[in-house]
């Protein structure tokens, strides 16, 4: 099987290219994550792959369809939790038809695998944020696609969700083979879980390649101007690199 996704040559934006065309691809199992400033382009470079905008350039081919998570959802209607999670199976139910039962045990399978599964019966629209947010990567799950496609997942997270959604990403990709691509403003999400890093920079400029390599301090620098250290810790014996932004306080007319 070749790459779950591919982009060669892709130029995206509205109307005129954020950056020089892009080359990456996302093989089975592999976790990409997308990193840079607010305004940079990242959920515009998302939407192109997935197909909500047109690529200005270049071509993108996908293997095995998507499960796409969007940054924010607003039903027309009060859909309960579990219809929205059954969502997800449309695709897979013929035109006319209703949800199967094996439908609907994938949909609670679903909330299960997040931990959410008593949410089932609540109206959407009177959870919080971060439920929110776990109900839509729950109906990205239910698709069964190859590629899951995740637009910052987990910034209305707290640290325990954040780290049960890292969790199960990883999981997804190592035991089943789905090839995950995910946006994010910390590059310690990037860092701990991705493979590889696409990272968007200033001046159209953008890098890609091994997380460990692109997430070096002078790269993070260019990228937030700030300055991002690198930190080794060692966890039980398994060594991991955190990435910590000194930030500076006192503004640059400070007197101290």
């Amino acid at each position: 099987m070749g790459a779950t996704l591919n982009a060669r040559g892709l130029a995206f934006g509205h109307g005129e290219p954020l950056f020089r065309p892009l080359d990456f691809a996302c093989e089975p199992g592999e976790i990409c994550a997308v990193l840079g400033a607010n305004g940079r382009g990242k959920s515009t470079l998302l939407h192109t792959l997935v197909g909500i905008l047109p690529a200005l350039s270049g071509d993108i081919r996908c293997h095995g369809g998507i499960g796409f998570v969007p940054q924010r959802f607003t039903p027309a209607f009060s859909y309960r939790v579990f219809d929205i999670v059954l969502m997800g199976r449309a695709g897979h139910v013929g035109l006319l038809q209703m949800p199967s039962r094996r439908d609907e045990a994938m949909a609670r399978e679903a909330l299960e695998m997040l931990g959410i599964a008593a949410l089932a019966p609540r109206a959407y629209l009177s959870l919080s944020g971060g439920q929110q947010q776990l109900v839509l990567i729950a109906r990205a799950l239910a698709t069964h696609s190859d590629l899951l496609v995740l637009d910052e997942p987990m910034a209305a997270l707290d640290l325990f969700n954040q780290q049960a959604v890292m969790r199960l990403i990883r999981r997804l990709a190592r035991r089943h083979g789905v090839s995950v691509l995910f946006t994010t403003h910390d590059p310690c999400h990037a860092s701990l879980l991705a493979d590889n890093t696409v990272l968007l920079l200033p001046e159209r400029e953008w890098l890609h390649g091994a997380s460990r390599t692109v997430l070096s301090e002078e790269n993070l620098k260019r990228a937030y101007d700030i300055v991002v250290k690198g930190i080794d810790i060692d966890d039980r014996g398994r060594q991991h690199r955190v990435l910590a932004p000194l930030f500076d306080l006192r503004g640059p007319d400070a007197a101290s």
